[in-house]
């Protein structure tokens, strides 16, 4: 785990010594009630913190206020307790909160004002930290509003790309994200799809930057988009890719609307009379399929359900045009190629038939089952004609690839780099690429006449700010570069960070450093210049989402009346809540430049360290611990599980799966500590499970992760699987002996690079793991359930592909579970079963157990310093092919809480009791209703080590918690 982010925030502060908590109350009528902010001033757009009543006398029973709280605040009627954030100015007013037992009633009177945001600061609970766009003096932000006939207010999330027009008056802004909208009426349309289709399409917005402003002149649709967006050099066309295109991909399996288009490069040209940017007929790229393993089933098998089926679909990326505008050339990032078109404006035609395969053993059988040229994403050309050359950014295998252009396209050479390859930019005189990596944190810098590294630029160190013992770690997510005109300077955006370095170019490729951080909206993706470079225009992808309270999980049983919350068609789903934004401002001098790179060491913590309290407890607990148990589980909020429980600020009226399905999960939160202000640090599971275990995303997982939920296309690729590909096997022979159905060619991903895996430190490919880590202080490793292959688990039982579901395995030597992650693979037990709803985590929770007693209780092994245990059943679903009767929402949840009960439970009465703590957390909070924010979320920790019946409502976050778990022992 080596994200700044885990490095630089608090330290969790659960794991303090045993103090006991009891009471006993007598009952009486309430005689004194206050707040403990009785008086309180809050800011439009920030969470509060919690407003907890105090009272004497009886035990009060409900809570009630008058006038209603500003819209966005709410009292839990249970508690008292007011939370959440307020979303309108309001002048001061006074509310009167009433207190009611059986005996009577008692009230207390409250001041609450709300201010106008201060668009200067504004907090990003999941994360840990604050972001700050309006810092830089004159800056502007704004949304991304598409002015939807019949949404007005709908805004759009997941802005990715920003292209200046050659002429510099007109600014591009491309999304490439969930941007789904529902219907909100919550019934099907007649293809059987959830979906507003009109309303739910990407976006290019198009800005008049001629007065350095942006003024938005037209908003165009488009069907689907990954990244890909180049000018034409006349300034009189525009390109697009196309993504996944508009495939039936929804996630009803609906067929979707007449005249969707897929596979292609979309061309806007601009009328002259009318100033309107106009769609021409695509350029069809002719792909029927990606490249990797698709899990259909065999002819005359069984249909898999919708909501499995595997598939690969290509997806056109990055799009760049030659400087004569002659030469389009398109990266296929799910084909592992590009495909070239020659002719300019009106008169395309594609030269490459089929594509340029950019994978070594398809153009040198020497090189069959040589890795290179996969995922390749951006696209630079260099000269024109039959001289033209193009270099594609390999991101899976870390390289450039070389390639000379003109009527026969050929991979004429390719260049190595540390990280991941993504978006890079030239210089006019095309000798000089920039490229930005992602993993290595830096820039290099390619002679493009020679096609050698002549420069590497770490993009985060800056030595005013950073202090000494962060300078070497990684995380900050570099993601896109441009040039001032005068080509000294680079702007690097970095998304993690929420900051555009600032990189003096000295002229001679050596020794550029960054010279200043300049303050962001939510994970920059993009930045450009105006003419002069005295504008400045960044897009954000992110934004802080706020509460969900209208959300609910369909899957589960109705909320409790009186509701208006309709599921999904509430458009309060986590990632259709991440808004983008554009954010514009004049340059910033040297002076203010020093005053903005403070600012983004304060955002991110660079200057954290422990109090000295802080570290003799943890100084403390590593004396005693020598094991921990991680367990996690799936997709629940806050409110959605623990709303019910009588202490903390939950709201009852939400919670979906209360006590009656969790008790034991109530229990761990009465009987040791209630965490009721932890957030997720994700949106969904799979940049959840990336968090969860390396406590970061690099930057393709947070491109990848809004199109792959929105049934945009892409496969999960991550926890080892690569389009579906277990690439952690090496060769074809062992994949196939793991899935028979992998294909038979050596060059589909060949070797053992995971695309989504972080690195470790040194830049050591997929070693950034927690349990990684682990085995670098030379512990202990055992998984259950991490990192598994669960494509064969799609099948029917009675397909001889399937993976049959066996109570006890481990009777029958009967493998249940492939590793897809190299270095976990010697430590994960075979016969526990991963990711499968249609399979009880009872059943897992006795194939743990078995080897708890049989090798660890019984003195065969010492229990490991770490084990990893998935308890995935409360994700829920499978609901008509899940066994043992275990095939509802409700009773998924309570097996869910049984195993973890039941582990909790062992563990407490063995030999193990006092000298192991037990950590459990949900990979995200995406399934659920919050009235606080939508990625708050449950966890709990359990042992000897851990305060008794405590409330603990301190600010924390996945981050937060493995940056516990991963405190080695003292012997470690």
């Amino acid at each position: 785990m080596f994200s700044i982010q885990r490095f630089c925030l608090f330290m969790i502060i659960v794991l303090l010594f045993l103090s006991g908590c009891t009471g006993d109350g007598v009952i009486q009528p309430p005689l004194t009630f206050s707040y403990t902010f009785d008086t309180a001033v809050y800011t439009k757009g920030m969470l509060i913190a919690s407003n907890n009543p105090t009272s004497t006398g009886g035990e009060v029973s409900s809570y009630s206020v008058s006038p209603s709280l500003p819209k966005g605040l709410s009292m839990v009627s249970s508690t008292g307790i007011i939370s959440g954030t307020p979303m309108v100015v309001t002048a001061t007013t006074i509310y009167t909160v009433t207190a009611s037992t059986a005996a009577g009633t008692t009230r207390a009177t409250l001041s609450i004002t709300v201010v106008d945001a201060d668009p200067s600061v504004q907090e990003l609970p999941n994360m840990g930290q604050q972001i700050t766009p309006m810092a830089p003096v004159g800056s502007q932000y704004e949304n991304l509003n598409p002015d939807l006939p019949d949404n007005p207010d709908w805004l759009a999330g997941h802005a990715v790309t920003s292209v200046v027009s050659p002429d510099h008056k007109t600014l591009l802004v491309l999304t490439s994200g969930y941007n789904r909208v529902y219907r909100t009426d919550g019934v099907p349309d007649a293809g059987g799809s959830y979906f507003n289709w009109p309303d739910s399409q990407e976006y290019v917005f198009i800005y008049d930057i001629s007065t350095n402003t942006p003024i938005k002149k037209q908003v165009v649709k488009i069907p689907n988009t990954y990244n890909g967006i180049v000018f034409d050099p006349s300034g009189k066309a525009f390109y697009v890719s196309s993504g996944m295109g508009d495939f039936p991909f929804d996630s009803t399996g609906a067929v979707n609307p007449a005249n969707s288009a897929g596979d292609n490069i979309h061309i806007f040209t601009l009328n002259d009379v009318s100033g309107v940017w106009q769609h021409e007929a695509e350029l069809a790229l002719g792909h029927t399929a990606g490249l990797g393993l698709v899990v259909e089933p065999p002819q005359g098998e069984p249909q898999l359900p919708v909501n499995v089926r595997v598939s690969v679909a290509p997806c056109a990326a990055g799009v760049a045009v030659s400087n004569d505008g002659q030469t389009l050339v398109v990266a296929n990032y799910y084909n592992d190629s590009i495909t070239v078109f020659t002719g300019g404006i009106g008169k395309w035609s594609k030269i490459t038939e089929p594509d340029l395969d950019l994978r070594p053993g398809k153009s040198d059988p020497s090189q069959v089952g040589v890795p290179g040229g996969a995922y390749p994403f951006w696209v630079m050309i260099k000269g024109s004609g039959e001289s033209a050359t193009a270099y594609v950014s390999s991101i899976r295998d870390r390289e450039i690839v070389v390639v000379a252009l003109g009527m026969n396209p050929a991979v004429t050479s390719r260049i190595p780099v540390k990280g991941q390859p993504n978006k890079m930019t030239m210089n006019v005189a095309q000798t000089l690429l920039y490229v930005v990596e992602d993993q290595s944190d830096t820039v290099d810098v390619i002679d493009t006449t020679t096609n050698a590294i002549v420069e590497t630029i770490p993009v985060i160190k800056h030595t005013s700010v950073m202090p000494a013992e962060l300078a070497e770690y990684r995380g900050a997510n570099p993601n896109s570069a441009t040039l001032s005109p005068d080509e000294k300077t680079l702007y690097v955006t970095l998304g993690n960070l929420n900051t555009v370095a600032v990189v003096d170019l000295e002229g001679t490729d050596s020794d550029d450093r960054v010279v200043g951080l300049i303050p962001t909206g939510w994970y920059p993706n993009s930045v450009s210049l105006s003419e002069d470079g005295q504008w400045v225009y960044v897009i954000n992808g992110k934004s802080p989402t706020g509460a969900n309270p209208d959300f609910y999980y369909s899957y589960g049983p109705p909320p409790p009346p009186p509701t208006n919350r309709n599921g999904f068609a509430s458009n309060q789903y986590n990632p259709q809540l991440v808004k983008a934004g554009l954010q514009n401002y004049p340059l910033p001098d040297a002076a203010q430049l020093a005053t903005l790179t403070a600012q983004v060491a304060t955002n991110n913590r660079f200057s954290y360290t422990s109090s000295a309290e802080d570290a003799a407890i943890m100084a403390a607990v590593r004396q005693g611990v020598r094991h921990v148990i991680f367990i996690i589980k799936e997709n629940r909020t806050y409110d959605q599980v623990l709303g019910d429980l009588e202490i903390g600020n939950g709201d009852p009226a939400l919670a979906q799966f209360g006590e009656e399905f969790t008790p034991n999960q109530h229990n761990l939160a009465r009987n040791f500590v209630t965490l009721d202000n932890i957030y997720a640090t994700s949106e969904v599971s799979y940049d959840g499970w990336a968090w969860s275990t390396s406590a970061q995303a690099q930057d393709m997982i947070q491109r990848q992760y809004p199109l792959a939920y929105a049934g945009r296309g892409f496969t999960l690729d991550q926890g080892g699987l690569n389009r579906n590909v277990n690439v952690a096997i090496p060769g074809v022979e062992e994949r196939q002996a793991a899935n028979p159905l992998t294909s038979d060619d050596p060059d589909v991903l060949p070797g053992q690079t995971d695309v989504a895996a972080p690195d470790g430190p040194n830049n050591e490919v997929n070693t950034g793991f927690l349990w990684d880590a682990a085995l670098r202080a030379n512990l202990t490793v055992r998984s259950y359930g991490f990192a598994i292959d669960g494509t064969r688990y799609n099948f029917p039982q009675d397909s001889p592909y399937s993976i049959s579901l066996e109570h006890d395995p481990a009777s029958t030597n009967t493998i249940v579970a492939y590793s897809t992650n190299v270095s976990l693979a010697p430590y994960t037990d075979p016969y526990f079963r991963g990711w499968d709803p249609n399979f009880p985590d009872f059943w897992r929770f006795k194939e743990w157990e078995r080897e708890f007693d049989t090798k660890y209780v019984n003195g065969v092994e010492d229990l490991p310093g770490l084990s990893l245990v998935r308890f995935m059943n409360d994700h829920t679903g499978a609901f008509l092919t899940a066994i043992d009767g275990v095939n509802t929402p409700e009773i998924q949840q309570a097996d869910n809480d049984y195993a973890v009960g039941l582990l909790v439970e062992k563990v407490s009465k063995s030999k193990y009791a006092n000298n192991t703590l037990i950590f459990i957390i949900e990979d995200d909070a995406q399934d659920g209703p919050d009235h606080v924010d939508s990625h708050r979320t449950i966890a709990f920790v359990a042992g000897a080590y851990v305060k008794q019946g405590a409330l603990v409502s301190t600010q924390y976050n996945t981050i937060d918690f493995l940056r516990t778990i991963e405190e080695p022992p003292v012997s470690g």
